[in-house]
């Protein structure tokens, strides 16, 4: 098959963390026609969407001693053409969040393959769709208590009742910019007020969840099915487990509840065309659906002696020959 990355600037991934050179180690050593462009170089030309774009090849990372290792350099480019993203078999969305107005221009663009001949990683609708922090309010009965709002006195009257909660921006990605919210901290006012830009811009407000303190598990979900998990721990000094703010990763389980919660869920993800997910669950409750570019493969790899990025393309693989079979019929 020949697949295409949306990507950050190649030069700028980490290969031994980033679950986008997983996805293209794995498509590479499985044989497979690996190329890379970014959404800056996407266009739609007589109603269809082309991109520049850039073969590479890769070499795996290896395991030593219980961590992973890169050669230097890890990857080779070659040939870079402009070209219709509907000579790929498959393209991959994996531009980091935050979701900016550039962004979404890239998922309209996207809009202008044909999905009957070439699959899209996640849909561009399904990507619009759903904010990584509001997508999780429909499946009321597995989130904690939450509140969406741009108004200081709803949130005060939400923190009062009770008595912490954990404020989230609707459009930050790592953690950022995340606060606890105390009724009895003197800068309730001022962190309200600087969350919402004064009132302009809602923000997520959910009731603290105290079992945070035993780690945030990402579980990666694959057409809606749970295929591998990671818990995620803070560093001292930090409540939050995000790992870009200096946590670190803990093997795990995913328990019969969350399982529940995968399965609560599928229907929804399978219906808006978000093939491959990260939800993120504290204490048995879905806090985040993530949509856009979810990490963790390499860690889970690392810990549970898995190939998941292997287990995605091989369903790409499945599903190519499926919609192949359905055509030749």
């Amino acid at each position: 098959m020949k697949l295409a990355f949306i990507i950050d600037p190649i030069q700028t991934l980490d290969p031994c963390h980033d679950t986008s050179v997983a996805l293209m180690e794995a498509a590479h050593i499985m044989g497979h026609e690996v190329w890379v462009t970014q959404a800056s170089l996407l266009s739609v030309v007589e109603g269809k969407a082309w991109a520049i774009l850039e073969r590479v090849q890769l070499v795996p990372i290896e395991l030593v001693d219980g961590r992973w290792v890169a050669a230097n350099p890890w990857y080779k480019s070659s040939e870079c053409n402009f070209m219709c993203l509907e000579t790929m078999d498959a393209v991959f969305m994996r531009t980091d969040p935050p979701v900016t107005v550039s962004y979404l221009y890239a998922t309209y663009i996207l809009d202008y393959i044909d999905q009957n001949k070439t699959l899209v990683i996640n849909s561009p609708s399904g990507i619009r769709a759903a904010n990584e922090k509001m997508y999780a309010l429909q499946f009321t009965k597995v989130i904690p208590e939450t509140i969406v709002s741009a108004d200081k006195q709803v949130i005060k009257q939400f923190v009062e009742t009770k008595e912490t909660a954990v404020l989230k921006p609707l459009g930050n990605k790592a953690g950022e910019g995340i606060l606890i919210l105390q009724p009895s901290d003197r800068n309730l006012n001022s962190m309200i007020e600087l969350s919402t830009l004064q009132g302009r811009v809602p923000v997520m407000v959910q009731s603290f969840i105290p079992d945070a303190k035993e780690g945030d598990k990402r579980i990666i979900l694959l057409n809606g099915e749970p295929i591998g998990a990671v818990n995620r721990l803070s560093a001292k000094g930090e409540f939050r487990n995000n790992m870009a703010a200096g946590g670190t990763v803990a093997k795990t389980e995913i328990t019969p509840k969350e399982h529940e919660i995968c399965s609560q869920i599928a229907a929804t993800l399978r219906i808006d065309g978000l093939i491959f997910v990260g939800i993120d669950v504290i204490g048995g409750y879905l806090t985040e659906v993530n949509v856009t570019s979810p990490t963790g493969i390499r860690e889970i790899d690392r810990l549970d002696g898995t190939r998941l990025g292997h287990q995605v393309i091989q369903w790409v693989e499945q599903a190519k020959n499926y919609k192949l079979s359905t055509i030749n019929l």
